[in-house]
């Protein structure tokens, strides 16, 4: 039975990523599985109309997969799942591959993503990967952190939130987690941690870098509005990354951090343009 505060919005943490990239004006292409049905073309529908291209074959699951979530009264939200996952075959190799959270895990789709990240690792291609741990979903956290820690070795720009640090390295502080992870041959990690900010690192610097004050209507969507954010500023950056600079990484982890805070001052994960970030910023639109 649904109450009047019950609505249902196109999302997941893959999807909010693609959609961000769209707004944010970066052409990005969306290789997911989704069932023909309503939800399926809501999906697609609400992804077009912000600029994202679905890749041949995804309408391919029995059903669209769900997940209900509902929020605390300081707007964090809790999850349940129902989840169909697999993908279409992809043929070419991508130039930036960004995967993250249960697709990642899940099989037998996982596998698929596993092949493509290591495809395209191999072609000299980027990876950026958000693991957006949902432990529900997910089995041994030891079994799993060795599935994280392969995906990891391949990729170069990585974001996770400090509960996923907690579940994958439980005890260990963020500061071993990065060292961590950057052994693993990452190139760049943040970690973020809600309000309070977020830590980014490479091999040569470590910055620290507040959140904003903000009033927070929901926080769905959030951590998605970081990655793109740091995704769009990436882009002309692939071949120095692992030389950016302690101002460099400050810049990277401000303007994520106000595009963040646009998201979450808005109901559902309705994330900001370009337009919407610059303008927070104080700088001139384009």
């Amino acid at each position: 039975m649904h109450d009047e505060t019950t609505r249902e919005i196109p999302g997941g943490s893959p999807a909010n990523v693609a959609l961000g990239l769209g707004r944010l004006g970066v052409p990005v292409e969306f290789a997911t599985w989704l069932g023909d049905d309503a939800r399926g073309h809501q999906i697609a529908d609400h992804l077009e109309a912000s600029g994202v291209e679905l890749v041949p074959g995804v309408f391919g699951a029995t059903r669209t997969s769900a997940a209900t979530v509902r929020l605390a009264p300081d707007g964090q939200p809790s999850y349940e799942f129902g989840i169909e996952w697999d993908l279409p075959h992809l043929p070419d190799t991508p130039r930036w591959l960004h995967i993250g959270s249960i697709g990642a895990f899940l099989q037998p789709g996982a596998g698929k993503v596993r092949e493509l990240v290591q495809r395209t690792a191999a072609a000299g291609g980027i990876v950026s990967f958000d693991p957006n741990i949902r432990p529900a979903l997910l089995g041994d956290a030891v079994a799993e952190r060795v599935r994280f820690e392969q995906l990891a070795a391949d990729t170069t720009v990585l974001k996770l939130s400090d509960e996923d640090a907690a579940w994958l390295y439980p005890g260990d502080s963020a500061d071993v987690v990065l060292d961590r992870l950057l052994e693993l041959g990452v190139t760049l990690v943040a970690i973020t941690t809600g309000a309070a900010g977020a830590t980014l690192a490479t091999t040569r610097e470590r910055v620290a870098v507040p959140g904003e004050r903000v009033d927070v209507v929901d926080t769905v969507g959030a951590g998605d509005t970081y990655m793109a954010t740091l995704i769009w500023q990436l882009q002309d950056t692939i071949g120095t990354l692992d030389a950016l600079d302690s101002i460099a990484l400050k810049r990277l982890g401000q303007v994520s951090a106000s595009a963040a805070a646009i998201t979450v001052s808005r109901r559902g994960a309705d994330l900001p343009t370009a337009d919407d970030v610059l303008t927070a910023l104080g700088e001139p639109t384009r």
